[in-house]
């Protein structure tokens, strides 16, 4: 027997030291490798259902930003910032390093944050799963007690990250609409208060609408004018002109050409506050207060929705499964660690018996 087996190692070496690696292998999985306890939890991130006076493509779609949330907080979970807040509240590295076998704990609790990060990553999975909207977060401890506190830890600062992070956002937009509000009304209250003085000026509340009334007055005096003219054409047809009936009505035309005359020189001179010239600036004040009123009325729109907005910015994070407290560890799989370690390594094996096999074909 043991003249096979030296003849055997003689011979193939290589399936030997397969053996071998796949007999300690095998050892460390099924008898040293430490018990690990894997808490789970399964969470979803929810926003209040706030109604907003505007109709959009997002409302229709559900939001449309629920994947890209649970991105932001998967990464989250898995930065070196959770980490940080991790190794303070649960002293991580105490833990990983008094419990685990040689090659599963951390053997110096004073590592470099990046060398306690890459470990972090392998022992905290955080899965994505589109398909349901949903995060699935494992945790791997020495311990239950310490397992389910590390998931429920994540959960809460997770959450908070997600609230602080929508919230400031949301502050910032909101502080900058109200400064352009205080902007903006101060603006509408000066266009105001030059319309109001302007009108007390020329004490016209509407110079538009005095140059209207004035222009209705000379159209009737025009047609005054126009038929009184063909009174005094009939009138001297057949009297004289220094009748008295006709003089009366050469009276009255000269009278209503002088009032058409004034009545147009209010509305129209060369110098002075002609009521066009009034009206002009008025007109032109009236639409910088329009205009004023109408901007100040959108910023306050803007600024309610975005108070909604900002509402709506809070995510909630919704625990669909509560972080377990294991009874009974899963980790590591040992059959399935050892079944791999062994497949690869017959694979191999059987790869390098054909090189060999084809080198001593080559040779003879």
């Amino acid at each position: 027997m043991q003249v096979s087996l030296r003849r055997f190692v003689k011979t193939s070496p290589h399936w030997a030291l397969a053996f071998v690696a796949i007999v300690l292998v095998s050892f460390y999985w099924f008898v040293w490798a430490e018990e690990r306890y894997v808490s789970r939890a399964t969470v979803v991130l929810e926003s209040p259902q706030v109604a907003t006076p505007e109709f959009s493509l997002s409302s229709l779609m559900g939001g449309g930003g629920n994947t890209a949330d649970l991105l932001l907080l998967r990464e989250h979970l898995l930065s070196v910032d959770m980490l940080r807040l991790l190794d303070e509240q649960l002293n991580i590295r105490q833990h990983y390093n008094e419990h685990g076998d040689i090659f599963a704990k951390l053997r110096d609790p004073n590592v470099p944050i990046e060398d306690l990060h890459k470990y972090y990553l392998r022992r905290v999975e955080v899965e994505l799963d589109e398909y349901a909207g949903v995060l699935n977060i494992h945790v791997q401890g020495y311990t239950p007690e310490f397992a389910r506190d590390m998931a429920a830890l994540l959960l809460s600062a997770g959450e908070n990250h997600m609230n602080e992070m929508g919230h400031r956002l949301a502050e910032e937009q909101v502080r900058f609409l109200e400064q352009q509000m205080i902007r903006l009304e101060d603006r509408f209250r000066d266009t105001r208060t030059e319309l109001l003085d302007f009108q007390n000026e020329y004490g016209l509340v509407s110079p538009t609408s005095t140059v209207e009334s004035i222009n209705q007055v000379v159209a009737t005096l025009e047609g005054d004018l126009a038929r009184l003219q063909a009174q005094r054409n009939a009138l001297a047809s057949f009297q004289s002109s220094q009748s008295a009936e006709l003089r009366q009505v050469e009276r009255s035309i000269t009278a209503l050409r002088d009032q058409i005359v004034e009545q147009r020189d209010r509305l129209a001179q060369a110098t002075g506050n002609s009521l066009n010239r009034v009206s002009a600036e008025y007109e032109t004040l009236e639409l910088q207060a329009q205009f004023a009123q109408e901007t100040y009325s959108s910023a306050l729109a803007a600024l309610e929705n975005t108070r909604l907005e900002a509402a709506r910015q809070l995510k909630q994070v919704s625990v669909l499964q509560s972080p377990l407290f294991p009874e009974y560890p899963t980790e590591p799989n040992r059959l399935y660690n050892s079944s791999v370690f062994a497949i690869i390594t017959i694979f191999l094996a059987f790869i390098l018996s054909m090189i060999i096999m084809i080198v001593k074909d080559h040779r003879d």
